[in-house]
């Protein structure tokens, strides 16, 4: 298996379904494609293009198959290894994580929109700002907390053990940190153990070591 995908310190995106591959040891090759400089066009969409009519990553490549989404991409993950516990084998916990999976995949668009990825920027001092502007991130946190203070142990992941569901919020722990955005003790401890689980450490590690800085991505306002 090939996973495509971008800049490990922007690409929310690309991160889930990488979180997944590591952390149930599955093989797969990682094929980076960088961001272009520019917002719009450049080498990245081309390159990408070449591969994905929609011009995005993450894109898995299996066996003849190009799976083009990131919630696709773990469905078929879950498909191709049943066995494994990708999705949690109790019926009550597989549908509490693929309802709070599928809701992270469609919505909380003010957190995406004001609150861009960038793993190793401090933007304390804007997220400060948008929490006393924006209501609709302040809505989108309350609702991204709710979500987590509802697992079935503070001391564990979303749905017991790490799950794909986990791996669709890692990015928003990401953001939250970046940001300095408020939450609850709970919060911080799910935010805490995800910071300690070694396949999001693997991911953050080469984030912080990416050279890279694509200035339209670094949200200096």
């Amino acid at each position: 298996m090939q996973l495509l995908i971008a800049n490990k310190n922007y690409s929310s995106w690309s991160m889930r379904p990488w979180l997944v591959l590591k952390a149930f040891d599955l093989p797969f090759e990682e094929v980076m494609i960088a961001f272009s400089a520019q917002p719009h066009g450049g080498e990245f969409k081309q390159k990408v293009l070449s591969i994905n009519p929609n011009g995005k990553v993450p894109v898995l490549l299996d066996d003849g198959q190009m799976i083009w989404d990131s919630l696709a991409i773990c469905e078929y993950l879950a498909e191709k290894f049943p066995q494994l516990p990708l999705w949690p084998a109790d019926l009550a916990l597989r549908i509490r994580a693929r309802c709070i999976s599928a809701e992270m995949h469609s919505g909380f668009m003010c957190l995406r929109s004001q609150c861009g990825m960038n793993i190793r920027a401090d933007l304390k001092a804007l997220g400060a700002k948008l929490w006393a502007e924006d209501e609709g991130l302040c809505k989108d946190v309350a609702r991204i907390e709710q979500i987590w203070t509802s697992r079935p142990s503070l001391d564990r992941f979303l749905c017991g053990a790490f799950s794909i569901a986990d791996a669709f919020y890692a990015p928003v722990v990401m953001r939250l940190k970046t940001y300095g955005l408020p939450v609850s003790d709970s919060a911080q401890r799910y935010m805490a153990l995800m910071m300690a689980y070694p396949a999001v450490q693997q991911w953050v590690q080469s984030a912080v070591a990416e050279p890279m800085r694509i200035g339209y991505l670094e949200a200096d306002r």
